[in-house]
């Protein structure tokens, strides 16, 4: 990922020291559970320990000559050590460091994905109850439909945030594997009983069945739930942006003190902090369609995966990182403007009443068809013509045919009779 949406925590998890400095970790368990199986002299082991090391240049320079980054890698490391070198790299084939190695990276990226993941929801339950009962207009095609509240709305992008938590928890956690059974998946080289104790060292699960490598279903389920986290951050990106425009001014993301936003109008303040995150979900989708293609490999492996991974899994996880990070900050900076959300219930003129007051209507014995068509007519004039739709239904009805309560048809707070218990669900979120 480029410096601009890498955060320094996460991306240190994704760097080459970094990198190599786990395929060490996976050579150094090895000897060393080795040495404790009787294979590897205790003594040896402990100098491997001691005196293991390496430099990315100097990998990077070895790899020159080998066109292999792991052979390279442990010519160097072995080559520190000494004689006792010789025991680095036994019985092992690369995948065996690789994918162990990538297990401990992908635990150590999961861990910061998922906490971002916590903050984001939280936020959101935050924001929901502060505006539980704040009324708003809902719209669904983009036409505004009935009351709702700007608290139940949010609270709708909060469960969404749960359920991505618990996605990604699961996706990480299953993902948290690693192999030693060698070049083809039959412990020729190493016994499991090998593996067992390194996975155990490592803090990670043993796969219950590899070839060369770990089957990458796993990483897919990790891009899948990354870039389905990526989709729900941008629901409430795009929702964000709708309700900026200038006709609409119900929210606004934050707009901090020198920013700008136009190099020629200085009046903007244009919605690029969730125009951001919006663009970035599309990426994640496309790391995600990459993990996919590359469960299918050859027989026991080939590496076609390999190059693909080098992008998509630092990539998807830093990405992921940086856009929950901004979303997280405008969910709990965003300007509410009630006022505007009071006057956007307006716009209509009170045709968005016109389900209540159908049920009204039929309530006091007319034939349904009749009442919509009533109500139709005399909600769409109130429309056009900007006449109060309270007032024309009050008209229609005045020869006395059926008795209406016009006062409870057109009573904002009764679209909220029963969102209480949303929110007593939301509640049992908070941590």
């Amino acid at each position: 990922m480029i410096p601009r949406y890498t955060r320094e925590e996460i991306g240190a998890v994704w760097t080459q020291r970094r990198k190599m400095e786990g395929w060490l970790e996976v050579e150094l368990a090895v000897t060393e559970a080795l040495a404790d199986a009787g294979v590897v002299p205790a003594e040896d082991a402990a100098e491997c320990r001691e005196r293991a090391s390496f430099t990315v240049e100097a990998v990077e320079e070895r790899e020159r000559t080998t066109n292999h980054d792991v052979a390279a890698f442990v010519d160097v490391v072995s080559a520190s050590i000494g004689p006792e070198g010789r025991w680095i790299h036994y019985g092992l084939t690369s995948s065996d460091v690789l994918d162990t190695a990538l297990a401990t990276q992908i635990v150590e990226a999961g861990t910061i994905v998922v906490s971002g993941a916590r903050d984001f929801r939280d936020a959101l339950i935050e924001r929901a109850f502060e505006f539980r009962d704040t009324p708003c207009v809902g719209r669904t095609h983009g036409i505004h439909a009935e009351p709702t509240s700007f608290g139940l709305r949010l609270a709708g992008f909060a469960f969404e945030a749960d359920r991505n938590v618990r996605r990604l928890e699961r996706a990480f956690e299953q993902c948290a594997v690693g192999k030693l059974s060698g070049a083809v998946g039959t412990y020729a080289s190493l016994p499991p009983t090998v593996e067992a104790a390194v996975m155990d060292r490592l803090g990670i699960r043993a796969e219950d069945a590899s070839t060369q490598i770990v089957p990458r279903d796993r990483h897919a389920e990790v891009l899948s739930a990354i870039a389905l986290a990526g989709a729900g951050l941008e629901r409430f990106a795009t929702e964000v942006r709708g309700l900026q425009k200038t006709e609409v001014r119900e929210v606004e993301e934050p707009f901090g003190k020198g920013q700008k936003g136009s190099s020629a109008m200085p009046h903007k303040r244009n919605p690029i902090t969730t125009e951001r995150i919006t663009g970035l979900a599309r990426v994640l989708r496309g790391y995600a369609q990459a993990g996919l293609e590359n469960v299918a490999l050859w027989h026991e492996r080939d590496i076609s995966h390999s190059g693909a991974e080098r992008v998509i899994l630092p990539d998807a996880t830093i990405g992921l990182d940086y856009m929950q990070h901004l979303a997280t900050r405008v969910a709990g900076g965003m300007t509410v403007h009630t006022d505007r959300m009071a006057e956007n219930l307006e716009l209509t003129y009170g045709a968005i009443y016109s389900q209540r007051a159908l049920t009204a209507l039929v309530d006091g014995g007319m034939i349904r068809d009749d009442a919509y068509m009533l109500v139709q007519a005399n909600a769409q004039k109130a429309w056009d013509t900007r006449t109060p739709f309270r007032d024309l239904l009050a008209e229609a009805v005045a020869d006395g045919e059926v008795t209406i309560d016009v006062d409870a048809i057109f009573d904002p707070s009764a679209y909220l009779t029963h969102t209480g218990e949303v929110f007593e669900r939301l509640e049992k979120l908070r941590g």
